[in-house]
């Protein structure tokens, strides 16, 4: 959903992944297709309410010459979250985190939480368009994630090493590179896309929401999805663990 704050000045580049749901055009992006099984988990237990800050940085004038008008310095922010947290400990993420009392639905929410991951200034984010929302089953939260444009980008890092160990500006040019792109699978049994980028591996909800949005951006090169590599292998080689 395209929020209306946003119906104007939205960088050309990005329109693509403001004014279109993500899509999974290759059928190997299980994180797309998890509405139906929210439905059904909901039925049993109510799943909790969370958002994330999936917040594109760049110049705002398009380059004529790259796919999408992609700027070469347009970038994504990333955290890695610390490998003493219960849940999803050690993966890179989105900033974000559950709803709380006060905030004023999925944009406070995401504002909120990446302010306290990254020390993020919210006052020069745009929020462009709400995500549909997205269930997560080992921490059972029912995800909305914001896409957002850094338009007055300021200074970000680790808050608390209790929550994140790293905070990055992932450049898209990593993340669009076929050569960095694969697929992944879980000793349990999960396929899905996987980025190598930045001395990281993106896999999971955020590699499924990045790759979904990657396919309606524009920007997207033909990669490999029949690549397919053992997750903890694939931790190993960026120094990560499962």
């Amino acid at each position: 959903m395209r929020l209306e704050a946003s119906t104007d000045g939205i960088p050309a580049w990005l329109r693509g992944v403001a004014e279109h749901d993500p899509a999974d055009p290759t059928g190997v992006n299980p994180v797309l297709r998890r509405n139906a099984m929210q439905r059904f988990a909901a039925a049993v237990t109510p799943a909790r309410e969370a958002a994330v800050l999936v917040l594109f940085g760049g110049s705002p004038a398009a380059d004529p010459d790259a796919p999408g008008g992609l700027p070469a310095d347009a970038d994504v922010l990333l955290t890695q979250r610390a490998a003493t947290l219960r849940q999803h400990s050690g993966q890179v993420a989105f900033p974000g985190g559950g709803v709380e009392p006060g905030d004023d639905g999925p944009v406070g929410t995401a504002l909120r939480e990446a302010q306290e991951e990254t020390g993020l200034d919210p006052g020069g984010v745009e929020p462009l368009a709400l995500l549909p929302k997205i269930f997560v089953p080992p921490s059972r939260f029912d995800v909305t994630p914001v896409v957002a444009y850094w338009r007055t980008p300021g200074e970000v890092g680790v808050v608390s090493e209790t929550e994140a160990s790293r905070v990055a500006r992932v450049p898209l040019s990593e993340l669009i590179d076929p050569a960095n792109r694969f697929v992944v699978r879980h000793p349990l049994g999960y396929r899905g896309p996987a980025f190598a980028a930045d001395g990281m591996l993106v896999w999971g909800f955020t590699a499924g929401v990045l790759a979904g949005l990657l396919a309606v951006s524009g920007w997207e090169k033909e990669w490999d999805h029949h690549d397919v590599r053992d997750l903890q292998a694939s931790l190993a080689a960026v120094g990560m663990t499962l």
